[in-house]
């Protein structure tokens, strides 16, 4: 998982990435948009793969978010994967100033029209989409792209019910927030893609999850602890939304969300990470030493996961861009490893 850096960053990461035996990189959307920077990355290191984890979506027309897709995909031999999330309502009203109304039925609707625009672009149909939200239905050959053969691949952020559910029906895939635990997916997640996908006549297998994944590593207890503090930090940042409190619910772990609510309104940074004791890092993240780590990943994630995503790998392969590749040389053998079953 990767994000805002320069071109040069993302080309250097790439090509150390690809030596590394890691298959792709995922590039999420905060400060800088994504698309020129997996262009730099995929010129740089021709054999991984590319996905948006995730673009934004309502600010963008499905057509433009289609079109950059399409050529993408063109230009890396297919290896590219659109990702799209609805984001939160305060980004989407306040900071893009766009419409954010029912997001669940509206990405379902952005959805079905940017796969609209894929088969117009390939030829398939007429661009005819007369969706809730989106009407496509102008096309002049002048402007659509040159059409290419490669597989286009659609998949969505997704949470809660809706959203899930809305996977199942429309998406290829789905992007698994990195706040979760396994007790998560198979009891709230994989049933709400089952009943979208049933609702909609396709099979659930035949859906994606590509997940993010806490990883706390080292070969020494100290070591350890320094990743596992960071870790505490994200888990208890990202706890503090009230949308996501059910993951700590459902694990007995009631009223952690407002108490990391209340810590984070005083100003309590190390009182919130603190907040995330062993048992929680132990359900949302991957706790092992380096020579157990790829067989923790497999033993949690094998026939689940189409994609693991190690949400922290990113400052260990900038430190070896500078010369420090001692964990850059670990995590090549973790991937050999995983990929290997």
């Amino acid at each position: 998982m990767t994000g805002a850096a320069s071109w040069e960053d993302q080309a250097a990461t790439a090509r150390l990435l690809e030596a590394s035996n890691f298959s792709g990189m995922l590039f999420t959307e905060t400060s800088q948009v994504p698309w020129m920077q997996i262009a730099a990355a995929a010129t740089a290191a021709p054999e991984l793969s590319f996905s948006t984890g995730i673009a934004v979506a309502f600010p963008r027309s499905p057509m433009v978010s289609a079109a950059v897709a399409y050529e993408l995909a063109a230009n890396t031999g297919g290896r590219f994967r659109l990702g799209l999330g609805s984001q939160v309502k305060a980004h989407i009203t306040r900071r893009y100033s766009s419409e954010f109304d029912r997001p669940a039925a509206r990405l379902k609707d952005y959805v079905s029209a940017v796969k609209a625009c894929f088969r117009a672009f390939g030829g398939e149909e007429r661009l005819d989409h007369q969706g809730e939200f989106y009407q496509l239905s102008l096309l002049p050959r002048d402007w659509s792209p040159q059409a290419h053969d490669h597989d286009m691949k659609v998949d969505i952020s997704a949470v809660g019910p809706l959203m899930t559910r809305v996977a199942g029906e429309v998406a290829d895939g789905i992007h698994v927030h990195p706040l979760h635990s396994m007790h998560y997916i198979t009891s709230r997640l994989l049933p709400a893609v089952a009943e979208g996908a049933c609702a909609a006549g396709r099979s659930a297998g035949d859906i994606d999850l590509i997940i993010p994944v806490f990883t706390i590593t080292g070969d020494t207890d100290e070591e350890v602890e320094r990743n596992a503090a960071a870790a505490r930090r994200q888990i208890a940042f990202y706890g503090t939304t009230p949308n996501y409190a059910f993951q700590f619910d459902d694990l007995g772990f009631e009223g952690t969300t407002s108490v990391l609510r209340a810590k984070m309104k005083a100003g309590d940074l190390p009182g919130m990470a603190a907040t995330i004791s062993d048992e929680m890092l132990d359900a949302f993240a991957v706790v092992a030493r380096w020579d157990d780590l790829a067989d923790r990943l497999i033993e949690r994630y094998d026939g689940t996961a189409s994609r693991l995503v190690m949400y922290s790998a990113r400052e260990d392969f900038t430190a070896a861009r500078s010369g420090a590749d001692e964990r850059a040389s670990r995590w090549a053998d973790v991937a050999s490893a995983v990929r290997a079953a």
